[in-house]
């Protein structure tokens, strides 16, 4: 008997039909693209991730130039469409094209017959923030006390006893009522917990010696110089106004503009963690939605985590993990995945990774170690596949609506809807004229601070009057024998009002109501002060 001959093995197509099959989905999703197999695109097998998955968070990684920018504007152009509203780093300038629809073209053209796309030009609803006002977006400032002890121990690069150091000043500061606004609150501070007459003030609680409060200072001489005086200040922006959707019900794409600050990675790369931290302090528990509240794009995530303490990254790692029940998805954006500490990379369920180069041994290593974070698969050579795509490709793994990984799609991503150049800057200032933001935060705000009280307790004391100066004392009263003294007269009630005031039992009362007062305020998990509602 003639043995049946082999089956054929499955066609290009099949094969790519297989694997569009993993992302098929029954409730709304983000079109990402169209399979590559083959060498080929198959226009058929689209490649998407669940709009309810996106809070599961993800990573966007490739080398400089393979397109990540693009996939980060596709990605927040259906956010929008889809109701969600968006926060993205535009670190250079690119992503401000999301205001003004795209410019058709051939290559245009050609992309959207291979993705199966029916593109159109569109223009979306993008608020432009500037830290500080360092550019033409609506200014964005932080206190320092909202801010925190472990955030900025960050971005002034202290060690674990700096920093410690750093969050027992901010600690008295809450106790002593001594609101800390801008720098140079801190620095007032400083120098007085260190003088001879603030020393004693932190004698309990293990003291600050000058050699640390020095170096605190000269970092905090160095951050102002850097434009840190213009960020840190009021009026402290609101993260809710992040969480934002127009009348025809689009989410409002928030563009934080950082081309004016690349020369200050820590400050910028903070701040971004510092907006996710207040959000995920003051939103509530919302558990699995249909679609999140709000997407936030890191880029240049590996200037987060470069140099940082153990302290700061297992709060980012606790952050990232619970804010998730919050409807908040984070997607970190940088050049290689091993940019991202583990704790952090095991949370990020969707990846989209575009090329990456092996010049170097490091660079053939952090590829190994890249392919062994993807599922098994043996349609693709991954470790060929990553270095051979082209740019606007990526190799890609979601979570699928039952919260499994999709299998490893190669694939032809979508051409962006908007503009995929920096805007008109006309545009973009009339987008910053309009905003709601401007009247609330455009005009920088200097009230009493620790800065002023610390400085009216070092002024001189007013001189002492002259002896003809004194008025006379009152005469004391007489007593008749046996006889109470006189009450009195009502128009002497200020006078008993004043020796209430000023006696010892209601200053106790006064001191213990303040320290009261100054111990509700409460610190999240960096540090950060929590807004009461």
């Amino acid at each position: 008997m003639t043995p049946p001959e082999p089956a054929a093995p499955p066609s290009v197509a099949e094969t790519a039909v297989r694997i569009a099959a993993g992302y098929a989905t029954d409730g709304p999703a983000l079109e990402l693209g169209s399979v590559l197999h083959g060498g080929q695109p198959h226009p058929d097998a689209a490649v998407r991730v669940p709009l309810s998955m996106l809070n599961r968070h993800g990573l966007i990684a490739g080398a400089t130039g393979t397109g990540k920018t693009k996939t980060l504007q596709l990605l927040a152009e259906q956010l929008s469409a889809a109701g969600v509203p968006v926060v993205l780093a535009d670190v250079k300038g690119d992503l401000s094209g999301l205001v003004q629809a795209g410019v058709p073209g051939d290559r245009v053209t050609a992309r959207a017959g291979q993705t199966g796309d029916d593109w159109t030009p569109t223009a979306f609803p993008v608020e432009f923030l500037a830290l500080g006002g360092l550019g033409t977006g609506v200014p964005v400032r932080a206190t320092i006390s909202d801010f925190g002890p472990v955030l900025l121990s960050k971005v002034l690069d202290l060690n674990a006893t700096q920093e410690s150091s750093l969050g027992l000043v901010f600690h008295h500061a809450d106790d002593a009522g001594l609101p800390l606004l801008d720098l140079k609150d801190l620095r007032a501070l400083l120098s007085w917990l260190v003088s001879d007459e603030g020393r004693a003030e932190l004698k309990g609680l293990g003291g600050l010696s000058p050699a640390t409060a020095g170096v605190i200072l000269r970092e905090l001489i160095a951050l102002e110089d850097l434009g840190g005086d213009v960020f840190f200040g009021e009026p402290a922006f609101e993260p809710a106004e992040l969480i934002r959707t127009t009348d025809d019900g689009r989410g409002v794409v928030t563009a934080v503009e950082l081309a004016a600050v690349q020369d200050r990675p820590a400050l910028f790369s903070t701040f971004l963690m510092w907006l996710l931290a207040e959000l995920f302090e003051e939103l509530p528990e919302v558990g699995d939605l249909d679609r999140p509240k709000l997407v936030f794009f890191f880029d240049e995530a590996h200037l987060l985590f470069a140099g940082a303490s153990k302290a700061f990254l297992e709060a980012v790692t606790q952050t990232v993990r619970l804010i998730r029940s919050k409807g908040v998805g984070v997607f970190f954006v940088t050049q290689n995945p091993t940019d991202v500490p583990s704790g952090v990379l095991g949370q990020l369920g969707n990846r989209v990774q575009h090329a990456l180069r092996t010049f170097t041994p490091e660079d053939a290593k952090a590829l190994r170690r890249t392919v062994s974070t993807f599922p098994k698969t043996a349609d693709y050579d991954l470790e060929e596949l990553l270095t051979s795509l082209g740019t606007g490709e990526a190799a890609v793994t979601v979570l699928s609506e039952r919260g499994a990984p999709t299998p490893v799609a190669a694939t032809l991503l979508r051409a962006p809807r908007s503009l995929m150049a920096p805007a008109d800057p006309a545009v973009v200032a009339q987008a910053v004229a309009a905003s709601p933001l401007s009247a609330r935060y455009g005009q920088p705000v200097d009230r009493d601070s620790a800065y002023e009280r610390l400085t009216a307790r070092l002024a001189a004391p007013p001189p002492a009057p002259e002896e003809d100066e004194v008025p006379e004392r009152r005469a004391p009263r007489r007593r008749t024998s046996g006889r109470r003294a006189p009450e009195r007269p009502a128009a002497d009630d200020d006078g008993v009002l004043g020796e209430v005031l000023g006696s010892s039992v209601f200053r106790s009362f006064a001191r213990s109501a303040a320290s009261a007062l100054g111990r509700e305020i409460t610190r999240g998990l960096f540090g950060t002060r929590r807004r009461r509602r």
